[in-house]
């Protein structure tokens, strides 16, 4: 038997006037998985623990089977497994986004206003030139900034302290005074870093061509070392992550999970999600592994944006150009296999940012009947009645069989 995930990040939502009351989820067009819910159990699961920040972080070690109330230490140090950054006991990590803040002239930098998290989803390259002139004129003593993938980076403090911050993507639109670092070492770089980067080149350039400026440094969700036990261990199952992001990959190697690298996997709206079913397909069928966890993250990129139409394309895609591949090859392979369709959390247009509320879930097995749902959306997961109130043990009913 073969098991797959497949995580549509922030898919599920709220629902909306503009498209007649429904969610971005209800408006997709998606014929793929409309067609396994009539085969699948459909019902709602809860991935946040009641009291804990409703992050990708805790969600998605919720949909591996691992507990956030005991293993959850903080989103960064997950990242810092995936870059490959060696913490040692006392080391606190920070993630470091490269945002866009207002340039407001007759401002200071404190009464500024948080534009967008990603800075238009910044591509790694140019992140990569910004990260080094930070190396060399903010840094202060005691810390080490490594690069990961597109606006998404890494501070590292040695023998540092772990704090309460702010997620950039909680506070879109707001002013940022009440949100900054009460430590006067991270603020002063903060602060450091928007006067060198909103007239360096790669922002001005950006802006001639209609994009967002990455001019500042945020820096949050901090953490110690994680401790995750092993997967295989814990399951019995060999499992492969495939995921463009740097928190998935690093809950991957805390666990002892292979991470498979997809060529064009961004993160995006545009990411390579043929080349994640193929290479979830091979892991399966070809390199005998028992269990392949696929994650996009478009969902949530898209309703962190706000934009009704591009959440309903990502969903799209994700039903067309990935769950449809991976299905049609597994069928034709006539092996055996379990699949679970789901986001970790809502991201809602409207809030444009993540809920704790309970998300859809489908759990397929071709040996059921077609006694399902008429599709898969929140509503169906809302008429079944059924409800796992601690989404870790989600895992454990997808490896029944």
């Amino acid at each position: 038997m073969k098991y797959i995930i497949i995580l549509g990040d922030g898919m599920a939502g709220e629902p909306l006037e503009c498209i007649g009351g429904k969610t971005t989820l209800e408006q997709a067009l998606t014929p793929e998985m409309d067609r396994l819910a009539k085969m699948s159990e459909i019902g709602l699961v809860s991935m946040v623990p009641e009291g804990m920040a409703p992050g990708s972080d805790t969600a998605n070690l919720s949909v591996l089977g691992y507990n956030p109330e005991v293993y959850y230490t903080g989103r960064s140090p997950l990242e810092a497994l995936s870059i490959g950054v060696g913490m040692e006991e006392d080391d606190v990590s920070f993630r470091c986004n490269l945002v866009t803040l207002t340039e407001d002239a007759s401002l200071p930098y404190e009464d500024q206003r948080i534009v967008d998290h990603s800075s238009d989803e910044i591509n790694t390259r140019d992140a990569g030139v910004l990260l080094e002139v930070l190396k060399e004129e903010v840094l202060k003593p005691g810390f080490e900034l490594y690069r990961g993938t597109s606006y998404r980076h890494l501070l590292l403090w040695k023998n540092g302290h772990e704090m309460e911050l702010t997620p950039p993507h909680d506070i879109l639109t707001n002013q940022i005074r009440e949100y900054l670092p009460g430590d006067p070492m991270l603020l002063a770089m903060m602060k450091e870093s928007y006067r060198v980067l909103k007239e360096h080149p790669v922002n001005l350039k950006r802006k001639a061509q209609g994009l967002r400026p990455a001019n500042s440094a945020w820096f949050w969700g901090a953490g110690k070392r994680p401790k995750l036990p092993d997967f295989q261990e814990k399951t019995g199952k060999r499992g492969v992550m495939i995921s463009a992001v740097d928190l998935l990959k690093g809950i991957a190697a805390g666990s002892g999970m292979k991470i498979v690298h997809v060529e064009g996997a961004d993160g995006g709206l545009h990411t390579n999600y043929e080349g994640k079913a193929q290479s979830a397909v091979r892991a399966l069928l070809d390199e005998g592994y028992d269990f392949a966890y696929i994650h996009v993250e478009a969902p949530d990129e898209m309703g962190h944006q706000g934009s009704v139409e591009k959440k309903v394309r990502a969903i799209e895609f994700l039903d067309q150009r990935l769950i449809r591949i991976v299905r049609e090859a597994m069928d034709s392979s006539g092996e055996p296999y379990r699949l679970l369709i789901l986001p970790d959390h809502p991201t809602p247009i409207a809030a444009r940012t993540h809920t704790a509320d309970p998300v859809p879930y489908l759990l397929y097995d071709r040996k059921r009947p077609e006694n399902g749902a008429e599709s898969y959306c929140e509503r169906t997961a809302v008429q079944s009645g059924r409800w796992e109130k601690n989404g870790y043990h989600l895992i454990e009913h997808l490896f029944e069989y």
